[in-house]
């Protein structure tokens, strides 16, 4: 199996827990975790019993054995299909039958706010808005939440649960709901409640109630609320400490889109993208946003190369992490007096004494091979105890186990993201490392004091962070992602008290009701609750037209460094949830384009068919080059260099703002290319009126390069922006 992957970071490199990919492809004869998607239920289902269906398949490929010890879960409310123990060859057999859209190994994804809802200029809602905000229910597949948390207190929430809803509060023992936590399931371990901390976070960053004076022990307070405080939450405890298997994802889509639920958020993601009809993720979010539920996922923690993203499906919003403009700071002063400044490591200890001698060497226990006396394992106890160490590469454990009283350590220029620690420790850049090395080396009795985290400001705020998922998206050039950036940086939220802070049970046993955490498990709910917000707003709009309200609305950001392309590390910029709401125009998607879509992808008429549901899916020819076509906020396309290109892109677009209005087109210049939009003015009568457009790019270039580029309608009062990206490379 393979884990999908919390999108936290972590000490030492990045968290998302290091995603462990056990390979379910082996052919040993074992039977494994597999699932077999069948696509839609049938639309009659009087005469039709999806489970005796699941164990009818099953009877003619398991020789003889009993089809009911094989069978692990069947799916049956929102979509059909079935999880089972099989071997590979079992798993082949099923892939020949009728009907059967993809049989996959069930791989195993693993999970990768105070002053960000301030930043992103997000108000408290105003209590006639928050009777609106009553009637929506976010879901959150996750590790579950603590529900005798404050941010999921029903103090103050009004009304009754909402009529749409028909889930049920079946969290296991102990674990009661109320009318803030109105659902819980349970499909690891033995209850819904969170026991690691990270449902509970990134449930109370999208949706948590208001909660004064939070803060994690002094550092970042503040209070701590999301977007959506008077929102209902579902939680869907998918993951463990271990990770979170395809085939729970696809049982609790199962039941939060049949329980009612309006957004779901999902903190997982893999390592890298999967083929549509083999990503749980695809699949799930694909029944959800047909039943008018849409989801937000993760980009994904392995950035910042070019093709990270692990989140691609069009049809989910995919969201990358971006700092704010808090951030943690850490100082250590040196004997001499001279103050350093680290990169961010959450550190909530100060050095006891006003300053503590530095260590002259590491030394090093018998048979141990060390490459340089900076590498801290295989401490001396002797060497170290009671002294601070330097270390180009730690782990924190190692240190706490020497005796050693605190940390300097050497961090890569890509470190730019605080992690919180065990002991006093701060981390520094190569040169300021250096410049503690020489000092060390200068006088016979070197020594440091190691401060208290701080809060400072971040004048470059917001800059997408190095370990963000970046595109161009792997599995479908013609669709931007990650599609939008929210903040992810040193978010402070709800956890579980018996959470270990730094995830390391084994070392950590402090216990706390918040924590700070980084990563695009952080990001993800920003983008969670501001979808609920739009939609408190405009409960009768579609997923797709939410989704692009958030796009086109965003605040156009920098890239982060020279070498990367901006629109691949966060899509069309930073989510900014006020003029989300009043967007002017909207991209609006259904089914069928999706759905022609995937015609237009290769996909088989036959495949397509029991996907979607209908009898006639595919619409007129289909070819690859129709795929940029689909109804996206975003423009991108792929093209070979030395080669004239002439792409060409068409929309249509629905007026939600003005009823009398005329939009005109700007275009940024980009000289490598010739860009137009015809026509260059679009006028409406009335709202919902839709209008068409066609943007073309026209160009030859000598070498391999991305063009950017965007256009943006303006009527005076609203700003629809979407970016244009042509990447031009050899494949």
């Amino acid at each position: 199996m393979v884990k999908l992957n919390f999108v936290v970071r972590s000490v030492v490199i990045t968290l998302a827990f290091t995603l462990s990919l056990c390979d379910a492809n082996d052919d040993d004869g074992n039977p494994k975790f597999h699932i077999v998607y069948l696509g839609s239920l049938p639309e009659t289902k009087a005469s039709y019993s999806p489970t005796s269906h699941h164990l009818n398949m099953l009877q003619q490929v398991l020789d003889g054995s009993n089809p009911t010890k094989s069978l692990v879960r069947s799916y049956k409310r929102s979509f059909n299909g079935f999880a089972a123990m099989l071997t590979n060859q079992q798993a082949a057999k099923l892939t020949e039958m009728e009907g059967v859209v993809s049989v996959f190994p069930s791989k195993t994804l693993q999970t990768q706010t105070t002053r960000s809802w301030d930043f992103l200029g997000l108000p408290k809602a105003p209590k006639m808005h928050q009777t609106v905000e009553t009637n929506l229910v976010v879901g959150f597949l996750d590790t579950g939440v603590w529900p005798e948390s404050k941010s999921f207190s029903d103090k103050g929430i009004k009304g009754p649960v909402p009529k749409h809803w028909k889930g049920t509060c079946a969290g296991g023992l102990n674990f009661t709901c109320n009318k803030k936590l109105i659902g819980a399931r349970f499909y690891v371990e033995n209850s819904a409640r969170d026991n690691n901390g990270h449902g509970s976070h990134t449930a109370s960053t999208a949706a948590g109630k208001t909660v004064d004076n939070g803060g994690f022990y002094g550092i970042a307070g503040g209070t701590a609320r999301g977007a959506v405080p008077s929102s209902r939450i579902a939680a869907y405890k998918v993951c463990s400490d271990s990770g979170c298997e395809d085939h729970d994802i696809l049982a609790a889509f199962d039941d939060a889109i049949a329980d009612g639920v309006d957004v779901i958020s999902l903190s997982i993601s893999g390592t890298t993208a999967r083929p549509l009809d083999t990503d749980s993720v695809a699949i799930g979010s694909f029944h959800a946003m047909a039943k008018g539920v849409l989801v937000v996922q993760s980009a994904g923690n392995y950035g910042p190369f070019p093709g990270t993203v692990a989140s691609v499906a069009p049809w989910l919003i995919t969201v990358a992490a971006n700092t704010i403009d808090r951030k943690i700071i850490d100082k250590v002063v040196l004997g001499n007096g001279k103050v350093l400044t680290g990169i961010p490591v959450i550190n909530p200890f100060e050095s006891k004494r006003r300053t503590i001698p530095i260590a002259l060497s590491n030394g090093n226990t018998r048979g141990c091979f060390k490459k340089s006396d900076d590498q801290c394992a295989c401490l001396d106890e002797k060497s170290v105890k009671g002294k601070i160490i330097l270390c180009d590469y730690f782990l924190q454990e190692d240190i706490l186990f020497s005796g050693a009283a605190g940390a300097i350590g050497k961090a890569s220029d890509l470190d730019n993201v605080a992690d919180n620690t065990l002991m006093p420790s701060v981390t520094l850049l190569p040169k300021d490392y250096a410049i503690v090395k020489s000092y060390k080396n200068s006088t016979k009795h070197p020594s440091a004091k190691i401060l208290k985290s701080e809060s400072a400001q971040d004048h470059n705020a917001p800059k997408v962070v190095a370990f963000s998922g970046r595109g161009p998206n792997p599995t479908i050039s013609e669709i931007l992602k990650p599609d939008i950036s929210a903040p992810g940086v040193d978010i402070l939220a709800a956890y579980s008290p018996i959470g270990s802070p730094t995830e390391d049970p084994s070392t950590d046993n402090r216990s706390v009701h918040y924590n700070i955490l980084s990563g695009t498990s952080m990001s993800c709910p920003h983008v969670s609750g501001i979808a609920a917000y739009v939609k408190s707003f405009h409960p009768h709009w579609s997923p797709a037209a939410i989704k692009s309200a958030i796009m086109t609305s965003a605040k156009p950001m920098v890239r982060s460094s020279v070498e990367d392309v901006g629109e691949y590390a966060y899509g069309s910029g930073q989510a900014n949830p006020i003029l989300a709401i009043n967007p002017g125009l909207v991209y609006d998607i259904n089914k069928e384009d999706y759905v022609q879509m995937l015609c237009n992808l290769g996909y088989n008429n036959r495949t397509i068919k029991v996907i979607s549901g209908e009898l006639n899916p595919c619409k007129g020819a289909a070819h690859r080059s129709l795929v940029r076509n689909l109804n996206y906020p975003t423009f991108a396309a792929h093209v070979r260099p030395m080669v004239p290109f002439n792409v060409r892109f068409g929309r249509i677009v629905t007026n939600v703002g003005l009823a009398n209005s005329s939009y005109s087109v700007t275009i940024t210049p980009n000289p490598q290319v010739n860009i137009t939009v015809t026509p260059r003015v679009l006028s409406f009568k009335a709202l919902n009126e839709k209008r068409s457009f066609v943007v073309k790019v026209v160009g030859k270039i000598p070498h391999e390069t991305v063009v950017i580029s965007s256009i943006v309608w303006l009527d005076g009062t609203h700003h629809v922006r979407s970016p244009i990206v042509i990447d031009v490379s050899v494949p």
